[in-house]
């Protein structure tokens, strides 16, 4: 009885938690380039069950035959033996009576990367990822990756998420946009280049900003964007805001700041966990909505709570039996 009791309570703690994440994907259905979660249950090992008086590998336990190796040495046969519903008393027969699960849990929180609607706005510095890549942005915490594409330029000209955090370039530097250029005149490609018009780049003695300088017919390179990718998807993890971090360093060890378990470290290897130039692209105006389908993610979250009271009812058929086998058929008293 206790092994059924545990078996559905941690049925119920997967479900619990698996609603958890089917609400922060609801939470997040209309969040830039949010990427939904799904939950990876796992079965805890199967038990063999057998009777009590069967053979084990090593000889008998309870009923001793021995010296005897079959039935023929016993003076019977197989016929002889009396059998019922595929049970029978054959001393020498080892029924295969089945296996008995033990119930599941969360092996993992994985990341759905299938790609989300693109929504045009016409705004200069919003960028929708089509296809594989990140975007690098500075946190006070290092490097983060992010596919929100909804940067702005801030007054000193820098281009930043919503947060505040600033867009990064090939070389791992912050993007400034110059003084002089409107932002119809920035142009970005789909690999992240960006251009502005005239045939060099100065810097304004009096502003200290920089510019762009002579014919504004002609372009000119101001910056690669950081667009990169990881050959492992198990390379990056969830941090939240919307950003991903790395789960491996370029030697293969974890960030102390955030250790991850050894079954996750084996499964990251170099060079996967390092980024690369993304195979994606970049569309200049565009916004990735989020993957998330409000209406799948419902029904899920209908079909978990069902699931979550059929664990929560044998929970209490266990204890209900539990309390009979305590309180009733130990009473002397009838």
């Amino acid at each position: 009885m206790w092994r059924g009791l545990y078996t559905a309570a941690t049925g119920m703690i997967s479900e619990q938690k698996r609603t958890d994440v089917i609400a922060n994907n609801i939470a997040n259905a209309a969040t830039t380039g949010y990427k939904r979660d799904l939950t990876i249950h796992k079965e805890f090992h199967e038990m063999l069950i057998k009777r009590v008086n069967d053979f084990e590998e090593d000889g008998t336990v309870g009923l001793s035959v021995a010296p005897f190796n079959s039935l023929a040495d016993l003076g019977t046969s197989r016929e002889d033996v009396t059998q019922i519903k595929g049970f029978n008393a054959d001393p020498f027969y080892r029924p295969n009576i089945g296996r008995l699960g033990l119930g599941d849990y969360i092996d993992e929180i994985a990341v759905n990367y299938e790609q989300g609607a693109l929504e045009s706005t016409g705004n200069t510095f919003d960028l929708a990822i089509v296809g594989d890549g990140f975007f690098a942005v500075q946190t006070p915490d290092g490097v983060r990756y992010t596919r929100n594409g909804a940067f702005f330029k801030n007054n000193a000209g820098y281009l930043q998420d919503i947060r505040g955090y600033n867009l990064l370039d090939a070389q791992g530097n912050p993007i400034r946009i110059p003084a002089n250029a409107r932002d119809s005149q920035i142009s970005i490609t789909g690999n992240g280049t960006i251009t502005v018009p005239g045939n060099a780049l100065v810097v304004n003695p009096v502003t200290n900003r920089l510019e762009f300088a002579g014919n504004q017919n002609n372009r000119q390179v101001l910056a690669q964007i950081q667009f990169v990718e990881f050959g492992n998807r198990l390379a990056t993890q969830k941090q939240g805001d919307n950003l991903y971090y790395v789960v491996a360093d370029n030697e293969g060890n974890d960030p102390q700041a955030q250790p991850v378990g050894q079954n996750i470290r084996a499964r990251i290897m170099n060079p996967n966990a390092q980024p690369r130039p993304a195979t994606g692209e970049i569309l200049q105006g565009s916004l990735e909505k989020s993957n998330t389908a409000i209406v799948s993610e419902m029904v899920e979250l209908i079909h978990n709570h069902r699931l979550y009271e059929a664990n929560a009812k044998a929970v209490l058929t266990q204890d209900s039996a539990l309390d009979k086998a305590v309180n009733s058929v130990g009473n002397l008293n009838g």
